[in-house]
């Protein structure tokens, strides 16, 4: 067993001292010049984990403001206290609610910042070396697939390898309208998507007719180190938990750890039977939120681990801390608290 005094960015006060299984390597800050295996090597520092459960945070858009080292300084802590990954989601446009139909409503308006995920990723690929970076989620059907996909790959090359990437659907039609793509046509339009994107991301020529999508004998190049990426998707209603279910590699869920949010796990896993897939090989990912007293959020994350979770998240935002260090302090916390590590 190694001890590792690691100095959790600048702004983080005193170091924090991370305790890890693994062999002992010296590793530069970016792994520059490494073959694969070594990465993987890099890669495989998750192994301070619980094995059963990878635990990740949510990246804190509207809340830490928009000066990059704070930014940066974020996700290093993350990193050096020994969370698996990050996780940001994707809004290009916030809508004002006002005068729309009863029926629009959401989280999130035009007074909510969001940065925009892959741009994110591709500077924190940069300042990082082992965590890995999941998009929880990107509004696919807004986007256009082949030019996801040669985005998404190239973070993967230039991340070695450390990307999953999370799709759904959405339910702000303004950003659709803005984005010149169709609303009403959205969920069948993903299935293919996702086709798509497995096949660019895993074969150098591909040949591909569908509904929404013409590729005459192209490719992108450079492949991903990953073929294909890791597709997640995050889904509520009944028809896109089946969609999720018989698709995608993982399920980011906002499951709570209660007798309905076990019930609804249940509901879940008979949908990937039903698929004919492998429950071990379909992932689920649950968000404890920093709510509450630190042994609150030890409490739900043991719940989770106990339902046979693959992945957590803590999401310190929402939880009204007052600057950057508050909220890596809670993420320090839940590392000492919580029983998932």
């Amino acid at each position: 067993m190694i001890v590792l005094a690691v100095p959790v960015a600048r702004r983080v006060r005193p170091s924090v001292y991370v305790t890890c299984l693994t062999t002992e390597h010296r590793l530069d800050r970016r792994g520059v010049g490494r073959p694969v295996a070594a990465i993987r090597e890099v890669f495989d520092l998750h192994g301070c984990h619980d094995a059963v459960v990878r635990v990740g945070v949510v990246y804190p858009h509207q809340e830490i403001g928009d000066d990059p080292a704070r930014i940066v300084a974020f996700a290093q802590a993350a990193e050096d206290l020994g969370y698996a990954h990050i996780v940001a989601y994707d809004h290009v446009l916030g809508a004002d609610p006002a005068g729309r139909p009863a029926w629009w409503k959401g989280a999130y308006t035009n007074r909510d910042a969001f940065h925009e995920p892959l741009v994110l990723f591709g500077y924190l690929a940069a300042c990082t070396t082992k965590i890995e970076l999941a998009f929880g989620i990107v509004i696919l059907p807004q986007r256009q697939t082949a030019l996801v996909a040669k985005q998404v790959a190239t973070l993967d090359v230039l991340s070695r390898g450390r990307v999953r990437f999370g799709a759904g659907i959405g339910w702000n039609h303004v950003e659709y309208e803005a984005l010149g793509m169709g609303w009403r046509d959205r969920a069948k339009r993903i299935e293919e998507q996702i086709e798509v994107l497995r096949l660019l991301w895993t074969q150098e020529l591909v040949d591909y007719t569908g509904r929404w999508h013409r590729i005459d004998r192209a490719g992108i190049k450079p492949l991903p180190v990953q073929r294909p990426i890791p597709i997640w998707m995050g889904a509520d209603e009944e028809i896109a938990v089946k969609r999720v279910a018989r698709l995608a590699d993982g399920w980011f869920s906002h499951l709570l750890p209660n007798d309905g949010g076990r019930a609804a796990l249940e509901r879940f896993r008979g949908y990937v039977r039903d698929a004919g897939r492998d429950l071990a090989a379909v992932g689920v990912e649950g968000r404890v939120p920093a709510t509450g007293a630190p042994d609150e959020w030890a409490r739900k994350a043991e719940d989770f681990r106990d339902m046979g979770m693959s992945h957590l998240e803590l999401r310190t935002a929402g939880s009204k801390l007052p600057d950057l260090e508050a909220h890596i302090d809670a993420m320090r916390r839940f590392r000492e608290v919580a029983p998932v590590f």
